[in-house]
C-alpha cells in the first residue's frame, strides 16, 4: 500500500489535506523558443479554498508569470 504524500498549494504554501476535494493540480506544458512543446511540464497545485474565493485564476497567472511561462505583452 502506498503512503499518502500531502501536496502544498503552489500559491499559498498551505498543505492540501486529503479531504480537500476542490483542490486541483494543473500541468502546464513548456515550450521551446519556436513555440513547440518540449515534453517537459510544470505542475501547479491550487487549494480548494483559493478556488472557492474565486482567486485561483489570478494566482495561476501570477505563478506562470513569475516562472517566465507567461508574458504580458500587448
Amino acid at each position: 500500500m502506498d503512503a499518502y504524500i500531502p501536496r502544498k498549494c503552489s500559491a499559498t504554501n498551505r498543505v492540501i489535506n486529503s479531504k480537500d476535494h476542490a483542490a486541483v493540480q494543473i500541468a502546464v506544458g513548456l515550450l521551446d523558443s519556436e513555440g513547440r512543446l518540449t515534453g517537459e511540464q510544470a505542475n501547479y497545485s491550487l487549494a480548494g479554498f483559493l478556488r472557492k474565493k474565486g482567486e485561483a485564476d489570478a494566482a495561476l497567472n501570477t505563478l506562470l508569470h513569475s516562472s517566465g511561462a507567461l508574458s504580458f505583452s500587448a
